[in-house]
């Protein structure tokens, strides 16, 4: 499935309950890992540590929850884009889980789905579920509703 494109901010108003997706793969090395946790000074060691988690839970190193959320706001516009507006925010996000891991090295790609568009403050309030998805996995890695306003 290719990106979806609304010309203008009101044509998001007929995209609810359109799928989105899926997007190219990205790849999730150690030094994407790495970097991650230098930015946030989380150096747990299922995260940085590949010795001692080889021997771990996970049989390797995990990304962070926290770097698969922030990964939303990469794919989000491989997603769906707004051609025509003055000014796009990112309002914040909703409903954040962490239904499995993604290991170290994995290929991440998301799929999403708009939930909502509403007229909001003079824009247009636009929720997309994203989901993002290791290749080959059951469920999901995370799944977050992300909540952006299009001024047009």
């Amino acid at each position: 499935m290719t990106c979806i494109t609304a010309e203008t901010p009101l044509a998001l108003t007929e995209l609810v309950g359109q799928k989105l997706g899926p997007t190219p793969s990205l790849i999730i090395d150690q030094h994407r890992i790495d970097t991650f946790a230098e930015a946030t000074g989380d150096h747990q060691w299922i995260h940085v540590d590949p010795e001692r988690a080889a021997t771990g839970p996970f049989g390797k190193t995990i990304a962070h929850g926290y770097l698969s959320l922030s990964l939303s706001s990469y794919f989000l516009p491989q997603l769906i884009t707004v051609k025509s507006f003055s000014m796009g925010v990112n309002y914040g996000v909703d409903n954040v889980r962490f239904p499995a891991p993604v290991p170290v090295d994995s290929a991440l790609y998301a799929e999403g789905e708009v939930v909502s568009v509403e007229e909001f403050k003079g824009g247009y309030k636009l929720v997309v579920r994203v989901s993002l998805i290791v290749e080959g996995a059951d469920r999901p890695s995370c799944v977050v509703d992300t909540i952006s306003i299009f001024y047009p």
